[in-house]
């Protein structure tokens, strides 16, 4: 079987799966890995190296010759059965020889606390990667409502601690490749707590012109999912799962970055202002 795995310079590097690796996270850490010169398995359901949550028999195949996977669950953790796959992968990977298992999980999501328990008692040497809403949110899956103007959420006047994705890239990265962070979850969170409105602020400061933050009920949300490529059948349970985690329950800021890579996390600011530098949220954007 053909797959896009590179034979390494060092041969001390071992051999990375990254499921989901078109994803927002997953893409970053193949970018990381490959950067360092490690061999990666990137995969995904339409990748060289085919993965799917829904067929087991591409599980065995991707995990061949794999020392350690990043695991990334779509469309949610907290979707039903998905606890289930996370147990029966994580017990197939040990088996395999892919010891080191990093799980990206969501805080405040109770659904996902159960597939965190099912891989800690994997025999793994784990690590969880629990993360607020991500920054890039707005810049890839809502780029062109923000273009033009409009931030659609279903939820009120609360505060997020927004984290954004290459962080959360990083904290995979050292988690794969490093000794020292097997048994950690990590929990992350951006520098400061955020409310809709400041967020759309910020957009409106980088991108220099206004951008408006309206609260929108579930439905709605859910149709505006729908025309950023979700489909019919998982947007509303991806409506109500952000609304039910929005809801002001993670209003507080965690270390895991700063424990995890010895630095402060990267702050929503930067992020919009470097997003729109790269054109992100230009008019000719949507155009092309």
């Amino acid at each position: 079987m053909t797959t896009n795995t590179k034979t390494p310079s060092n041969p001390d590097k071992h051999t990375v799966l990254v499921i989901g690796a078109n994803g927002k996270t997953g893409r970053r850490v193949v970018q990381r890995l490959r950067e360092a010169d490690y061999p990666v398995k990137a995969a995904s359901r339409s990748s060289e190296t085919p993965f799917d949550w829904n067929d087991q028999a591409t599980w065995e195949p991707a995990l061949e010759g794999v020392q350690a996977a990043y695991i990334t669950f779509y469309p949610d953790l907290t979707f039903p059965g998905a606890a289930d796959k996370v147990e029966a992968f994580s017990k197939l990977a040990v088996s395999m020889g892919a010891k080191r298992l990093v799980l990206l999980s969501g805080r405040g999501e109770e659904g996902a606390r159960d597939a965190e328990v099912r891989l800690e008692n994997s025999g793994a040497d784990w690590t969880v990667v629990r993360c607020a809403v991500f920054n890039q949110n707005f810049s890839e899956s809502f780029a062109d409502a923000i273009r033009h103007g409009h931030l659609a959420m279903p939820t009120g006047d609360i505060l997020e601690p927004f984290v954004d994705a290459e962080d959360i890239a990083e904290v995979a990265f050292v988690a794969l490749t490093e000794t020292g962070h097997a048994g950690e979850i990590y929990e992350l969170s951006g520098p400061r707590l955020l409310s809709l409105d400041q967020v759309a602020q910020e957009l409106s400061k980088a991108i220099g012109r206004e951008v408006q933050y309206q609260p929108v009920s579930i439905e709605a949300y859910a149709k505006e999912l729908v025309m950023a490529g979700f489909s019919e059948e998982e947007s509303m349970p991806i409506a109500q799962l952000i609304a039910d985690v929005l809801d002001g329950r993670n209003a507080y800021l965690t270390d895991g970055v700063k424990r995890a890579l010895g630095r402060e996390p990267r702050d929503f600011a930067d992020f919009a202002r470097e997003e729109a530098a790269n054109g992100v949220w230009d008019m000719q954007t949507a155009a092309n």
